[in-house]
């Protein structure tokens, strides 16, 4: 059944624990060596600390598969958080999540103009693809599904308008559109110079009752830099794009903006909703700024796998592919089964961070396609004598966790993201299909 969760103990007859506090096992599908328990407390929590701050309906953006977390469990949750949106970027995963919630018996709304709510959310979708009339009005074609399943359409061009008209003719409904507007990003959006022709063609469109035009968007390019006076030249841009607009005659009701950036640092942009993204897992947008801590974030993923070997190796012998690293000492090595075919960067080589046997360590040599080896530490003291091995085969590793749930000193998505050279972002949302998610809560 779609957004099915899993108690977080490995006896199904044992006392449900909170997610905060895990059981150590947790029972993991099939024959998987490696799973990414995701903590719906966390995310319920994340959730009602930000929609606190925005004050305003709000949307859960959960493309990418809910940033790499699972989209099913995710946009469940995010609903009985109070989302009243869930947003996503291609129309692939919004058929998807159309087709989840509605076998989880979510209600769509019962018109047109009916507002989104949590009981009844809008699903919008960002990337609508470039079809000729003619494929626009074939039945089955991708158009004619998304207005099947009742998406709202983000429209940048004219070309994109009047796809979408000819698909709503000829379904004989009306397309519920969001105009978006080219603030400064230079990616999707009509710039302001062609929004008039757009704004004039829209207005006869809805005239015609062909769409309805809901919503004026755009992004912000550096809303994580609070001080460098992007957002008030991206917001003046928007103002002019809602009057270019109404001067045609059209009044969206929908106005958004900000992201989880523009809700945390810029609150004059959060207009009428606001999207949340990176903060509903628990990461900050710029732990420059202001860290996850600091912002009352939990993060909700843990990967995790079980050590599959554990060997000692002598002084000096290299570890992977190139021999970029040599033990310095005679020691032991632990066999973790996660690689860059599951998502974990080449970047970490010799960097990445891993917790295990209550200890934080690093991967040693290059990250192959489906494993890493990390340092366990010496085999033998400083005089020769030998040292057991700290950790054995089976016991658990966590590549990235939460520290407070999961133990000080347990690595963050955002540690990996550090030594990455990169986002939170990234990480996250690069996790391959073999890891199942497993939804803990």
């Amino acid at each position: 059944m779609p957004f099915m969760t899993v108690a977080s103990s490995a006896d199904s007859s044992a006392p449900q624990t909170s997610a905060r506090t895990w059981a150590a096992e947790v029972r993991v599908p099939g024959a998987a060596t490696a799973c990414a328990l995701i903590d719906l407390e966390a995310l319920a929590h994340n959730a009602r600390v930000l929609a606190s701050k925005a004050g305003r309906a709000w949307m859960a953006v959960v493309k990418a598969d809910a940033y790499g977390h699972g989209i099913e469990a995710v946009a469940r949750t995010c609903l009985d958080a109070g989302a009243s949106w869930l947003g996503v970027a291609q129309l692939d995963e919004a058929l998807h999540l159309r087709g989840l919630l509605d076998a989880a018996g979510v209600a769509r709304p019962r018109s047109a103009d009916e507002p989104a709510s949590s009981q009844a959310p809008r699903l919008l979708c960002w990337l609508v693809p470039v079809l000729s009339p003619q494929q626009a009005a074939r039945e089955g074609s991708p158009l004619w599904e998304a207005l099947a399943g009742d998406l709202d359409l983000s429209v940048s061009t004219l070309t994109q308008l009047q796809a979408v008209r000819v698909a709503a003719r000829a379904q004989g409904v009306v397309a519920r559109i969001h105009v978006k507007v080219d603030t400064g990003m230079s990616r999707a959006g009509a710039v302001l110079e062609d929004l008039p022709a757009l704004a004039r063609e829209a207005r006869a469109a809805q005239d015609a009752g062909e769409v309805d035009v809901v919503g004026l968007w755009s992004h912000l390019s550096r809303a994580d830099e609070p001080d460098s006076g992007s957002t008030e030249d991206h917001l003046a841009r928007f103002r002019r794009g809602e009057q270019i607009l109404n001067q045609a005659g059209l009044h969206p009701g929908v106005r958004h903006l900000s992201a989880t950036g523009g809700l945390e640092w810029h609150p004059h942009a959060r207009l009428d909703l606001v999207r949340i993204g990176i903060g509903l897992y628990g990461f900050s947008p710029e732990p420059a700024v202001a860290t996850s801590q600091e912002l009352g974030l939990r993060p909700v993923m843990r990967l995790q796998a079980p050590l599959v070997q554990v060997k000692r190796i002598p002084a000096g012998q290299a570890v992977s592919y190139g021999g970029t690293w040599s033990a310095p000492t005679d020691r032991w090595v632990g066999l973790v089964p996660l690689g860059y075919g599951d998502g974990i960067p080449r970047a970490a080589a010799s960097t990445g961070p891993v917790w295990v046997a209550g200890r934080r360590t690093t991967v040693v040599g290059k990250v192959c396609m489906d494993q890493v080896v990390i340092d366990l530490g010496p085999a033998t003291d400083a005089a020769g004598s030998p040292l057991p091995a700290p950790a054995a085969a089976g016991d658990r590793a966590i590549v990235w966790g939460d520290p407070d749930r999961d133990g000080e000193g347990v690595p963050t998505a955002e540690d990996w993201a550090r030594v990455c050279s990169t986002i939170s972002y990234e990480i996250l949302t690069r996790l391959g299909p073999r890891v199942p998610r497993v939804p803990v809560g």
